[in-house]
């Protein structure tokens, strides 16, 4: 049976040039061998989206600019949260990994735990890790509610519930002094009131609107600390 990368009709990978050019222009430097990683990443998401339907992002293209790079877009504000520490980092309702999966990528010295309560994602990460060969990431199926686990200098998701709902569930997983990072698309002003008005006890630091490359979509990062 042929591969599918032979057929004439089958999308070309991504290119590393272009994995490199994208993360540079978010100011993350990634080295040839973590683009060719985020490259297989992308691979195995397209190859088993045919089947498990992980996403509705299809294309390399597409896989490239609505995923790779729009998990990488927080990175750097992750990073001067981190500094030179090896942060561990607990990713809810990852998915296809992410953004787990590309700051593990990128970031080998952090400890990146991805959770998600459906098997069939779980298991596509764990081949993920396997695969990729990296060994700072763990793989867990559970409800974020029920992980018992050491606590989490930061907490990160993406697409995953409402502020409020996020904080609750993922509470009892961060450090003191730790951080929640949630990637939202539109600036969620309706979630930030209700969050104030249900959970007083949690500050927004910041609301960091951003831009991702080869991405004509809104996009904030939203920080949060316990006062």
């Amino acid at each position: 049976m042929a591969r599918a990368s032979s057929r004439p009709d089958a999308a070309p990978p991504l290119a590393r040039a272009d994995v490199l050019g994208g993360a540079a222009a978010l100011g993350v430097d990634l080295s040839d061998a973590q683009a060719d990683q985020l490259i297989r990443f992308a691979a195995l998401l397209g190859r088993w989206n045919a089947v498990h339907n992980l996403t509705a992002i299809h294309s390399p293209a597409s896989i490239l600019s609505h995923h790779l790079l729009d998990s990488l877009v927080i990175l750097p504000r992750l990073a001067s949260i981190c500094g030179e520490r090896p942060c561990r980092v607990l990713d809810v309702g990852s998915g296809g990994g992410l953004p787990g999966v590309p700051l593990a990528v990128a970031q080998p010295r952090w400890r990146v735990t991805v959770v998600d309560k459906v098997q069939k994602k779980v298991a596509f990460l764990t081949q993920v890790k396997l695969e990729l060969g990296l060994p700072n990431l763990d793989c867990l199926h559970a409800r974020i509610e029920d992980v018992q686990a050491p606590p989490f200098d930061l907490i990160v998701a993406r697409a995953f519930a409402s502020l409020e709902d996020f904080v609750r569930l993922s509470a009892h997983l961060l450090a003191p002094g730790g951080w929640w990072a949630a990637l939202k698309g539109v600036r969620p002003d309706d979630e930030l009131a209700s969050l104030a008005r249900a959970l007083p006890e949690v500050r927004v630091v910041d609301v960091v609107k951003l831009a991702v490359p080869r991405l004509d979509a809104e996009r904030h990062l939203i920080l949060l600390q316990r006062h």
